[in-house]
């Protein structure tokens, strides 16, 4: 014992001396500032926080394990290192400022990419990036410049190709431009690289992901708002192929029409949701665990970040504000029998948010990172298999 304790002051001593030769103030924890004893989880399962952060939103990890997190109103990217591979971060580096709502990050070849409303910005390699700064590229501009859902979630797919979500420029609108309310792919690597439409009929999707078998794209998408407390459904979608038409703004859920779009349905095929999420809870972020990651039970079922409602009527309450989980059933990635069940709950306390889930990733140790913008935090869930031998169990509830 004395041994590890010594191992770990040596560790410390490090992590001091590299931030000072980098001009970085250690991390913050804050840890004792939230009530991180408030948060449910299944059996087996901890929370801790890992590092303090201005305003994160979508993360990312580069080959170094080096976590970069992108922001909204904060117009910050942020590097984050854990040193000495204690689960808390030692260093948080701003490499980026000044931009516009650069709130979706992705990795690629050791290059950085940042999507800052109307522009994508690519790095230098991102060797060194705790040592020395690094410099941005733009290799994209002509996305729209609206503010409304203008931030956006990007990552690169099986094809290679970057994926980037146009969100609808207002609540409820039908715009003469095809790139609204849709998400489009783009080749990197052009000399000149022209958006190329793959799902149209997304109002705001702020999370995808492929599935590890299938490849399938999964994504998110944000209902609308003004049409009551309990509708419509927020949704999970499944793009099999591209060009696929998702609803919005003529249908919302499985058969909502809409009052001022439902009679002007066009004659193609609509795709409905895999499965219809809470009203209003505004689903993010979603992952699907790693093979080293979490109890076999939660191979190929998904993660979603429910950032949380913000306008339901008081008497209603909020819904969101927690982290659910879409699961299949005995067929890997069959979607017709995907069941819906929180995960982690407890920000939401008297009708009151404490934290938001934005993103959610998994670093290379199998533990879970969840980005909060209004905490200002990145959470690490881990797991520990009881002593009991029973099998994990979710925390009971089921939507």
């Amino acid at each position: 014992m004395q041994q590890l304790g010594n191992i770990h002051q040596v560790k410390a001593i490090v992590v001091v001396i590299v931030t000072m030769i980098l001009g970085i103030s250690p991390v913050v924890n804050a840890s004792k500032a939230l009530p991180l004893e408030r948060l449910r989880l299944p059996e087996g399962f901890s929370i801790s926080i890992f590092a303090e952060v201005d305003n994160p939103r979508q993360l990312a990890i580069d080959q170094a394990g080096i976590v970069y997190a992108g922001s909204r109103r904060g117009g910050k990217v942020h590097a984050i290192a854990d040193l000495d591979q204690d689960g808390v971060a030692d260093i948080v580096k701003v490499i980026a400022k000044g931009l516009t709502m650069p709130s979706g990050i992705a990795i690629r070849d050791n290059r950085l990419y940042i999507a800052a409303v109307n522009s994508i910005l690519r790095s230098a390699p991102l060797s060194n990036i705790l040592e020395k700064a690094t410099t941005f590229t733009t290799i994209y501009k002509d996305f729209p410049k609206d503010r409304h859902h203008g931030w956006k979630f990007i990552d690169f797919g099986p094809d290679d190709l970057l994926y980037v979500p146009v969100g609808a420029p207002c609540n409820i609108c039908l715009k003469e431009n095809p790139v609204y309310a849709s998400i489009q792919t783009l080749d990197v690597d052009a000399k000149r690289p022209k958006p190329k439409l793959h799902a149209a009929g997304v109002r705001n999707s702020v999370g995808f992901t492929w599935h590890p078998e299938t490849k399938a794209l999964w994504f998110t998408d944000n209902g609308r708002d003004q049409l009551g407390d309990e509708s419509p459904p927020c949704e999970l979608n499944i793009a099999t192929a591209p060009g696929g038409h998702f609803g919005y703004p003529y249908v919302h859920g499985n058969d909502l029409l809409d009052p001022k779009f439902g009679q002007q349905v066009p004659d193609h095929e609509l795709i409905p949701p895999a499965l219809s999420l809470g009203p209003h809870v505004a689903p993010l972020g979603i992952a699907f665990p790693p093979e080293q990651a979490f109890p076999e039970g939660y191979r190929n079922q998904l993660f979603i970040a429910e950032h949380g409602s913000w306008n339901r009527s008081r008497s209603a309450g909020h819904t969101g504000h927690r982290i659910t989980l879409a699961r299949s059933g005995p067929t890997d990635g069959d979607s017709s029998a995907l069941t819906y069940e929180v995960f982690i709950d407890g920000w939401l306390q008297n009708n009151t948010a404490w934290g938001r889930p934005v993103d959610i990733l998994f670093s290379p140790d199998g533990s879970m990172l969840i980005s909060d913008d209004h905490a200002n935090v990145i959470y690490r869930v881990t797991y520990q298999k009881p002593k009991a031998s029973s099998p994990p169990e979710l925390n009971g509830d089921t939507l």
